[in-house]
């Protein structure tokens, strides 16, 4: 909330702006003189001395979000988290199944994308058809930012889906590196509760920014301004413009024999810049690891709820959980661990690239020296090709 002079709400809805700017065809902003800055009084309500300010109602999305001090609410509890760890605890149980019956693990894998993407569609329309509206009714309740949000969890989840499954499909079998802990005993009698119902917790965590915006009427922060949701596509693009490219280029490198460390590309802006799969360790499976990519995508849709004035703190522990779960659960650190051990014991030149490579570039974040790698910049261009096309598409909404 904005101090001074002007604030960016008022806790009288329906008293009229003593500023409104507008830029296009995007929300008005409406701004109100503070009551110290000499304008006149506000006129009184019949609430107690002691109690809180009336808050502003934000109408404008699916769900009623409430603009006041009081962002920590319980009650996301009963309607966002218990219902998300519900769903995503189910179609882990399905995927067990599926993976026990097929002795495939990565049965799980297939699951990370298209459970969060499910659950978004789920708590987006799915709820609001299975309460009897139409699939037009369901839609028109959507804002524009709720449809631009559902759209990019929707390309993400359903590009790694894709890129997931045709590698498994190519394979025909397990991916090899699950076959040693399937040697375990037991392994398949306690791998629900160790590998996929924790993979079905983090699954709620990081869907949380694109399923309790759907489902929360809980206070949010302010923070509404165009520039803000441009920067959020952007961002987004940018991240799954990388994840794309990491993809083709590391298959080219592929096709052409190569046999050592992939170095070029988008791979030369940092080590980690893709999702890969990875099993990371007998006791605690957790897959993922989309890493610099993934966690722009992620991100993303922090600052696009943040832009539209739909973030509430919770939502926070998102991108989060995803970053955490990258870095220091089972991501790259993991990841180059694999690779160390393997590479030391049967590939020493693999090993002295990757020791190379390790000293040259950063793991997650860029380092400053890649200011004049073009292909960062590249990156950067299709972010800002993404906000072209998003603006477009907003003014022929």
């Amino acid at each position: 909330m904005a101090s001074g002079w002007f604030s960016s709400s008022s806790s009288d809805p329906t008293r009229p702006p003593d500023v409104r700017v507008q830029v296009a065809e995007q929300k008005p902003h409406d701004f109100y003189l503070q009551p110290g800055s000499g304008s006149s009084p506000r006129p009184a309500t019949n609430r107690s001395a002691g109690s809180v300010p009336a808050a502003y109602v934000d109408t404008t999305h699916s769900k009623v979000h409430v603009h006041n001090a009081s962002l920590f609410d319980v009650g996301i509890l009963k309607d966002t988290l218990v219902p998300s760890l519900t769903l995503h605890s189910g179609l882990a149980i399905i995927a067990y199944g599926a993976a026990r019956y097929t002795n495939r693990v990565e049965a799980k894998d297939w699951l990370w994308p298209s459970g969060q993407v499910v659950n978004a569609w789920w708590s987006a329309v799915g709820r609001r058809l299975a309460q009897g509206y139409t699939v037009s009714q369901a839609f028109s309740r959507l804002s524009w930012h709720e449809r631009v949000i559902l759209t990019g969890v929707t390309l993400w989840g359903g590009r790694l889906f894709y890129r997931i499954v045709n590698r498994s499909i190519q394979r025909g079998e397990d991916d090899p590196r699950y076959a040693e802990v399937k040697k375990e005993e037991g392994f398949w009698n306690s791998a629900l509760f160790k590998v996929f119902i924790p993979e079905a917790f983090f699954q709620m965590l990081i869907s949380l920014p694109f399923t309790a915006p759907f489902r929360h009427e809980g206070a949010v922060m302010t923070g509404y301004h165009p520039f803000v949701q441009m920067f959020a596509v952007g961002l987004f693009s940018s991240g799954l413009a990388m994840e794309t490219l990491a993809d083709y280029q590391l298959d080219q490198f592929k096709a052409e024999g190569n046999k050592g460390i992939m170095r070029e590309g988008v791979w030369s802006i940092v080590r980690n810049p893709k999702y890969v799969p990875l099993f990371q360790s007998p006791c605690h499976s957790l897959m993922s690891y989309s890493y610099l990519g993934d966690a722009l995508v992620h991100i993303s849709f922090i600052v696009m709820l943040y832009g539209s004035d739909m973030l509430a703190p919770i939502e926070l522990l998102g991108p989060a959980a995803n970053y955490a779960f990258l870095r220091f659960f089972g991501g790259d650190a993991e990841k180059e661990k694999h690779q160390e051990r393997r590479y030391s014991a049967s590939h020493p030149e693999k090993f002295r690239e990757l020791e190379k490579f390790r000293a040259d570039k950063n793991a997650f974040w860029p380092s400053v020296d890649e200011l004049s790698n073009k292909w960062l910049w590249t990156v950067l261009g299709v972010g800002g090709l993404g906000i072209a096309v998003e603006q477009t598409l907003r003014a022929l909404h």
